[in-house]
C-alpha cells in the first residue's frame, strides 16, 4: 500500500513536471561539479568520468527521491521539514554515487577517475537543483493565493494591527499563519517577550519590540486593535497581569489554548479564543513521564467508568494517545457515551470488529457499554466479556447539596458501585485499579464526601488482600466539568445577575480537566497498591474572586453592572477543603505535583470495626431508605462525620424538590 500511494503521487501533474526537472537538472549538477573542479567547461580527460557519473546520478537520484517520499509532498506548503527531507535524500544520492565511483572507477585506470572534491560539490549543486524548483512553487503559490484573496475582496482593505505577546514557537507559528492568511484581516506589527535575549530581533520579518511593560506605548504607537497571547505554558498569574494591562489600555485580548488543552497538538489561528477563567487560574505546566504512563497502558485493555463524564471522557482521550489495545467506555448515560465514542473515532477510518461490537480507530478498539455500576451481575458480565487489565473508576455522584437530600442514592452509587467494580476486578484479575476520589473525602462533613471516603476504604482493603495495584487519587474541583460553579456563574452573568456566592470567605481548589487527568495517569503509574495519591492543586481560590474575574472577562464591572450576592453555606459545605486528614502520613512522590498517603484509608477505620460488615449494614440501610440509620453508619465508618444533617438540609431538600 505504501508503494502504491507513492506511485499514485507521481500521477499528479506537478510531480511529473518535478520528476522531469530532476532528470534534467541532476545530470547538469553532476557536470557542473566536475567543471568547478577543473575551473572550466572543458572537461578533458575527465569527460568519460563525468558522463558515467551523470548516468549514475540519473539512475540513482530519482529512485532515492521516490523512496524518500519527495514526490508525495505537496510543495506549495513546503517548510523546514521538506528542506530536511531533500537534504537527507541528496546526501544519500551523493553518498551512493560517490561510493560506486570510488569503488568501481579504479578498475578502469586512465579512463575513469573521480576527483575527491566531486561528492561535496555535487551534494551542494544537487540540493540546489532539486530544491529551487520546489521552493519556487511554494513562493509562487503563496503569491498567487494572496492575489486571489485580494481579487475576491475576502480580506479587509485595512487589516487590523495586532500585537503578539510571546516570541516563542507558538507566537512564531501564529505570525506565520496570519501572514499566510490575509483574509483574516490581521496584520502582526510586533512581538513582545519578557526574554531580553529576544529583543531587537525579527521573527518571520516581525520585530520583537520589548516586554509586557511596553504594551501601553506599542498599542498607542501602532493603533493596535488586539493583543494575541501566544504563551501556552505561562502560569495564570502571568496571563492575569497581561490581561490587566490590556484592560487598562482598552485593547481586546485573545489567547491560544494552554498546554493542557493542546497536549501536543498544533497551534493555529483557528484555536484563538477570548481569555477564559481557566487561563487566569492556569499553573505551571506539569511534567509527565510519558514513558511511564505509556508502559502502563500501551497494548493493554482499559476500562473507564463514567466514560461520558468530564473526567471519564478526558481519561479516554488521553489514554487513547498511549496506544492501548482496547478501551471499554462504560457509562450510565447513553448520549454522553455515544458522544465520546464518536469523538474518539471521528475523522479516522472506522471498521467493524470481528465480533461486530467494537469500533476500531488508529489501532485502538473502542467498546461503548451502557451499564449501572450498582448492578453487580451486569458489571461481572461486562468484565467477563471484555477482560480489562486496567480499570479507572470515575463514575460517581458528586453534587454535595444534592446528595444531602438524596442520601440513599449517594451511598448506593458511590459505595455499592465501587464495591461491585472492585469485586469484578478481583474476579477478572485486573492488575491495576484506579479510584477517582475527592478532597471532600478528607474530614468529610457531607454525605458525598463520606461516601467517597468509604469507597477509598474498599479499594484499600482490596489492595491489601490481593496484593494488586489498587489505588485512589484525590483532587478538588474541576473547571469546566459538569456541575462546576463556572458555567453556573456565566449563566447568571448572561441573565444580568445577580451572581450568587455562598460566603465571602469560601475557598476551593481548582484544576482543569486535562491537567487533573494527566496527573491521575501519572499517579496510576506510581501505584504499588493501597496508596491514596493527592494532587497538588496549588493555592485555593476564593469563590468571590472567581465570580468577579468572570464578570470582568464578560466586559462588565462587579458591583456596577452585575451584583454579587451572598446566600450562605449550603448543607454539607465547608468554608475550605483540606488535602490531608490529621492522622494521615503523607510524603511527596518522585513527581513534584503528586503526594502519596499510605495510611490514607487504613488509618481511618475505627478500632474493632469490620469494614465488610459495616459496608453491608450501610448499604442495607440505604436500600431501605432509612436515611438516619445510613448517616449513623457512615459516621461509624468515617470518624468525624456528623450523624445529624445540617439544620438547613431539610429546608434545602424541600426547595430542590419543588424546583
Amino acid at each position: 500500500m505504501f508503494r502504491i500511494a507513492r506511485l499514485r503521487a507521481l500521477t499528479n501533474l506537478r510531480n511529473r513536471y518535478l520528476l522531469l526537472g530532476d532528470l534534467l537538472l541532476l545530470p547538469l549538477a553532476a557536470y557542473l561539479s566536475f567543471a568547478l573542479r577543473l575551473d572550466g567547461l572543458s572537461l578533458g580527460v575527465y569527460a568519460p568520468t563525468c558522463l558515467v557519473f551523470a548516468v549514475l546520478v540519473l539512475v540513482v537520484g530519482p529512485v532515492v527521491l521516490w523512496a524518500a517520499g519527495v514526490y508525495g509532498r505537496y510543495w506549495r506548503y513546503a517548510s523546514v521539514e521538506e528542506m530536511l527531507l531533500l537534504g537527507g535524500a541528496m546526501l544519500v544520492i551523493a553518498a551512493v554515487t560517490s561510493a560506486v565511483g570510488f569503488l568501481v572507477f579504479p578498475y578502469f585506470p586512465g579512463i575513469l577517475a573521480l576527483p575527491r572534491s566531486t561528492p561535496f560539490t555535487f551534494f551542494l549543486l544537487g540540493l540546489s537543483a532539486v530544491g529551487l524548483p520546489r521552493y519556487m512553487m511554494r513562493l509562487t503559490a503563496r503569491s498567487s493565493y494572496r492575489d486571489h484573496v485580494e481579487g475576491l475582496g475576502l480580506g479587509p482593505d485595512e487589516p487590523q494591527p495586532v500585537l503578539i505577546m510571546g516570541a516563542g514557537d507558538a507566537g512564531a507559528m501564529i505570525v506565520r499563519e496570519l501572514k499566510s492568511n490575509p483574509q483574516l484581516g490581521l496584520e502582526p506589527v510586533g512581538f513582545l517577550d519578557d526574554d531580553l535575549g529576544k529583543h531587537d530581533v525579527r521573527i518571520h520579518g516581525v520585530p520583537v519590540l520589548g516586554d509586557r511593560s511596553a504594551i501601553h506605548n506599542i498599542v498607542r504607537r501602532y493603533n493596535v486593535a488586539q493583543v494575541i497571547i501566544a504563551m501556552p505554558t505561562a502560569p495564570g498569574r502571568t496571563i492575569r497581569e497581561i490581561v490587566d494591562i490590556c484592560e487598562e489600555v482598552g485593547v481586546r485580548t485573545r489567547i491560544i489554548p494552554g498546554i493542557y488543552e493542546l497536549l501536543g497538538g498544533q497551534v493555529s489561528v483557528n484555536q484563538l479564543r477570548p481569555v477564559q477563567i481557566e487561563d487566569l487560574l492556569r499553573r505551571e505546566p506539569v511534567k509527565t513521564d510519558t514513558r511511564q504512563v505509556a508502559a502502563l497502558v500501551h497494548g493493554r485493555r482499559v476500562l473507564v467508568t463514567g466514560a461520558g463524564g468530564s473526567i471519564g471522557s478526558e481519561l479516554c482521550r488521553q489514554i487513547s494517545r498511549y496506544g492501548p489495545a482496547e478501551v471499554v467506555l462504560l457509562g450510565h448515560g447513553e448520549n454522553s457515551v455515544f458522544d465520546i465514542c464518536n469523538e474518539l473515532t471521528w475523522r479516522v477510518e472506522r471498521r467493524r470488529g470481528r465480533n461486530g461490537e467494537g469500533q476500531q480507530a488508529g489501532g485502538v478498539t473502542y467498546h461503548p457499554v451502557i451499564a449501572d455500576v450498582r448492578d453487580g451481575d451486569r458489571i461481572q458480565a461486562v468484565f467477563a466479556r471484555h477482560r480489562p487489565e486496567i480499570v479507572f473508576h470515575a463514575a460517581a455522584h458528586k453534587h454535595v447539596p444534592l446528595m444531602e437530600s438524596n442520601v440513599e442514592d449517594a451511598i448506593t452509587n458511590n459505595v455499592l458501585g465501587t464495591r461491585c467494580l472492585v469485586e469484578a476486578s478481583l474476579t477478572a484479575e485486573v492488575s491495576h485499579f484506579v479510584f477517582i476520589s475527592t478532597d471532600k473525602a478528607v474530614n468529610p462533613t457531607s454525605v458525598m464526601g463520606a461516601s467517597k471516603r468509604v469507597a477509598e476504604l474498599i479499594v484499600q482493603q482490596a489492595a491489601e488482600t490481593s496484593r494488586r495495584r489498587y489505588v485512589a487519587v484525590r483532587f478538588g474541583n474541576v473547571l469546566g466539568s459538569r456541575g462546576s460553579v463556572v458555567p453556573f456563574f456565566q449563566k447568571q452573568i448572561a441573565a444580568g445577575g445577580p451572581v450568587t456566592v455562598t460566603h465571602p470567605d469560601v475557598r476551593r481548589y481548582f484544576m482543569t480537566v486535562p491537567e487533573a487527568v494527566q496527573l491521575v495517569l501519572q499517579a496510576a503509574a506510581f501505584g504499588r497498591g493501597g496508596e491514596v495519591f493527592i494532587l497538588d492543586m496549588g493555592d485555593p481560590v476564593r469563590i468571590v474572586d472567581l465570580a468577579n474575574d468572570l464578570i470582568r472577562l464578560s466586559g462588565l464591572e462587579p458591583g456596577q453592572d452585575i451584583e454579587v450576592v451572598y446566600t450562605g453555606l449550603r448543607p454539607g459545605e465547608k468554608l475550605f477543603e483540606e488535602l490531608f486528614a490529621d492522622q494521615e502520613a503523607y510524603t511527596r512522590t518522585h513527581h513534584e505535583k503528586i503526594f502519596v498517603c499510605r495510611n490514607g484509608a487504613k488509618g481511618t477505620v475505627p478500632a474493632g470495626r469490620d469494614l465488610t460488615a459495616g459496608v453491608e449494614e450501610l448499604l442495607s440501610a440505604a436500600r431501605r431508605g432509612d436515611t438516619a440509620e445510613a448517616r449513623r453508619l457512615l459516621a461509624a465508618l468515617v470518624p468525624g462525620f456528623p450523624e445529624s444533617p445540617d439544620p438547613l438540609a431539610a429546608e434545602i431538600a424541600g426547595d430542590l424538590s419543588e424546583s
